[in-house]
C-alpha cells in the first residue's frame, strides 16, 4: 500500500505542477491588472477542479491508499478513521463508507482552508501596499508565493502527520492553539493592520547582507550592479509573503487535521484551496468591504475546531455534522454581511 500511496502522491504533485507551469508561463505570461470578471471566472475554474476531485474521492477514494481487500481497508481506517464501524462481511459497503468519509473530510478541509485564507489574503494586500508593488506585478508575485506555499504545506502536513501518529497528545496542543487564535482574532477584529517594512524581521535580516536593491526593476527578482547580485524589492516581497504564509500555516494545518488525520486528504484539500488563492485575492480586493462579518465567522470556526480537537477523546463530532456546521457559519457570516450592507 505504501508504494501505491507514493505513486498516487507523485502523480498528483506532477498534475498540480503541470497546471501551475501552464498557468504561470502560458496563460498568464504577460503581466496585467486582473479584472473582477477574470478573477471571478478563474475562481469558479479552481472551485470546479476541486469539486471534480471530490467526485473522484467519492467513487474511487480507495485508489489513494491502494485498498484491495478488507484487511487493507481496516489497516487504513485504524490509522486515520478508527471511529468508523466497518462490516467485515460486506467489504463493498465498508469501502464505500470510507470513500464517503474521505470525501466529506476533503470538502470540510477545503472549506476551512478557503475560509481561513481570507485573513491571509488581507495580509497579502497589506504587504503589496507597504512595499509599493505595482498592480501589474501582483500576479507574478502571487504565482511564486503560491508555489512556495505548496512546498511548505507538503513538508508541514506530512511531518505533522508523522508526529501525530507517534504522539497523539499533539492534537490537544493544536486544539489549544486554535482556540487561542480564534479568541485573539475576535479581540483584535477591529484593529487596523499596519506594516512597517523597514522593521519587518525578514527585511532587517536581509538588509544586513547589503544585497537589497533600492528600486523595482520591472518583474525582475535579481539585478547585477558593479558585479554584485542584488535582490530587488519584488523578490523581497515574495519572501515576506512566504514568511506570512509560514505563520498562517500554524493555524490552517492544525485546523484541517481536525477533520481528518489522513495526510493525503489534508494535503489534497490544502492544495486545491491554495491553487485558487490568486484568483480569490483579486476578487476579494474588489469586494472585501461587502463581507464585514466574515472575519467573525473565521473566529467562530477556529474556536469550534479547537474545541473539537480538545474533546475528541470523549466526544466524536461526526464528519458530516462538522461540514454542516462549517457551511452554516459561512452562510450566516456572508448572509449577515450582505443584509447589513443593504440595510
Amino acid at each position: 500500500m505504501v508504494m501505491t500511496e507514493t505513486m498516487f502522491l507523485v502523480g498528483f504533485v506532477a498534475f498540480i505542477a503541470a497546471i501551475l507551469l501552464l498557468d504561470m508561463f502560458v496563460i498568464d505570461r504577460k503581466a496585467h491588472v486582473v479584472s473582477i470578471r477574470e478573477a471571478t471566472v478563474w475562481t469558479f475554474v479552481w472551485i470546479g477542479l476541486a469539486l471534480l476531485f471530490a467526485v473522484f474521492l467519492w467513487f474511487h477514494g480507495d485508489m489513494v491508499h491502494g485498498i484491495e481487500n478488507f484487511n487493507d481497508l481496516q489497516t487504513v481506517a485504524s490509522k486515520y478513521a478508527s471511529h468508523l464501524k466497518l462490516h467485515p462481511d460486506d467489504f463493498e459497503m465498508s469501502l464505500q463508507q470510507y470513500r464517503h468519509y474521505m470525501t466529506v473530510s476533503y470538502i470540510s478541509g477545503y472549506l476551512i482552508e478557503k475560509t481561513l485564507s481570507v485573513d491571509n489574503l488581507f495580509v497579502m494586500m497589506m504587504i503589496f501596499t507597504s512595499f509599493g508593488v505595482g498592480k501589474n506585478e501582483y500576479q507574478h508575485v502571487l504565482n511564486w508565493g503560491i508555489l512556495g506555499a505548496i512546498v511548505l504545506r507538503f513538508v508541514f502536513i506530512f511531518l505533522g502527520s508523522a508526529i501525530i501518529s507517534r504522539f497523539d497528545w499533539v492534537l490537544l496542543v493544536f486544539g489549544v492553539v486554535l482556540v487561542y487564535s480564534g479568541v485573539k482574532m475576535y479581540l483584535n477584529r477591529n484593529n487596523k493592520a499596519e506594516m512597517n517594512v523597514e522593521k519587518h524581521p525578514l527585511v532587517r535580516l536581509l538588509s544586513k547582507t547589503g544585497r537589497i536593491h533600492t528600486q523595482f526593476e520591472g518583474d525582475k527578482f535579481f539585478v547585477r550592479r558593479a558585479g554584485r547580485l542584488l535582490l530587488t524589492p519584488l523578490f523581497v516581497t515574495v519572501l515576506v509573503i512566504e514568511f506570512s504564509d509560514l505563520i498562517f500555516a500554524f493555524d490552517s494545518i492544525p485546523a484541517i487535521f481536525s477533520v481528518s488525520l489522513d495526510p493525503y486528504v489534508v494535503f489534497f484539500s490544502n492544495i486545491f484551496a491554495i491553487l485558487g488563492l490568486r484568483a480569490m485575492f483579486f476578487l476579494l480586493a474588489a469586494i472585501s468591504d461587502k463581507f464585514r462579518y466574515l472575519k467573525l465567522g473565521v473566529c467562530v470556526l477556529l474556536v469550534f475546531i479547537g474545541v473539537k480537537m480538545l474533546i475528541h477523546e470523549y466526544v466524536e463530532i461526526d464528519a458530516v455534522a462538522s461540514l454542516v456546521f462549517i457551511l452554516g457559519v459561512l452562510g450566516i457570516s456572508i448572509g449577515a454581511s450582505l443584509f447589513a450592507k443593504k440595510s
